[in-house]
């Protein structure tokens, strides 16, 4: 009985000091996560941009920590990596926008119109896709692009053929693989929109459109933001989807995997490329003041 009460003494005066000390308590439960990312996130990205600076033995491929600006001065210079860098971009913000098409009236739809008791259920089913495995999915979409595939037998008897392998088909696999983080926060946003100010619309004599310009949209606006960096981000960086259905189409992320046995500094350079981008894509969220109520 008095090993006990000496070992709760201890810890008993450490409880009374946390608890007069909030913020040192809310730094120690910080500590930890706050550790990780600096050592594993930032400073895998320090390291990342570091390398970029070195170059490689063009006869034993062996990188050598010779500081220089030669791959930097590569990626502005090389028309390839200038048009494969805006074609990242420009796939990226298609399948951000479709997403947000497609998203809105199937997030308006479990929201506001589902019954109560079937919207958990509505909501497990858009999370469902993402069970499944990547590779799967993306093989799955392989055969229905296919030349002769289902795609194709649905269109034969409209006279029309699918896209077949190529930039349409990446920007169609990357929507259906990122579509569940964009229907997600605009479900969330949706719940969260009072049913008075639509009611309160449609007295004044407000139509539809009107009613979704100037109350809806602004309310959720917020949530696109927040699924748009999601969708963003994931396209941007991808690169196995492309292998899989981009035929001949080359993105940032194929650069920077090709270049990784051959050229690791370049590849380092490369990938500092999406990095710039999706912080330059945060800051212009951020500055439209959407992310303010996230």
């Amino acid at each position: 009985m008095t090993d006990t009460a000496h070992a709760a003494g201890p810890v008993r005066r450490l409880a009374g000091i946390l608890h007069r000390r909030p913020r040192l308590q809310l730094s120690l439960l910080l500590s930890a996560p706050l550790a990780w990312l600096v050592l594993a996130y930032l400073g895998s990205l320090t390291v990342l941009f570091l390398s970029a600076f070195w170059t490689t033995d063009a006869f034993t491929s062996n990188v050598v920590k010779i500081w220089n600006t030669d791959n930097f001065t590569a990626l502005f210079t090389t028309d390839v990596y200038r048009q494969v860098a805006l074609r990242s971009v420009g796939v990226a913000l298609a399948v951000t926008v479709l997403c947000v098409l497609i998203a809105f009236p199937v997030a308006f739809y479990t929201a506001r119109i589902a019954q109560p008791r079937w919207r958990p259920l509505l909501v497990v089913a858009i999370l469902t896709p993402l069970w499944a495995s990547y590779l799967v999915k993306a093989y799955a979409w392989r055969l229905i692009l296919a030349q002769g595939g289902l795609l194709d037998w649905l269109l034969g008897p409209l006279g029309i053929k699918g896209p077949g392998y190529g930039p349409t088909a990446t920007v169609l696999v990357l929507t259906y693989l990122w579509l569940p983080y964009m229907v997600l926060p605009i479900h969330a946003g949706l719940e969260q929109l009072p049913a008075s100010l639509l009611d309160a619309s449609a007295d004044l004599g407000a139509r539809t459109g009107r009613t979704f310009r100037a109350v809806v949209l602004p309310m959720v606006l917020p949530s696109v933001a927040a699924g748009s960096v999601f969708t963003f981000s994931l396209s941007l960086g991808d690169y196995i989807a492309v292998q899989i259905v981009g035929g001949k189409t080359q993105l940032i992320g194929n650069l920077i995997y090709s270049n990784i046995t051959l050229d690791l500094p370049l590849a380092a350079a490369l990938g500092t490329v999406p990095v710039v981008i999706i912080v330059l894509y945060l800051l212009a969220v951020r500055r439209t003041g959407a992310l303010s109520s996230l």
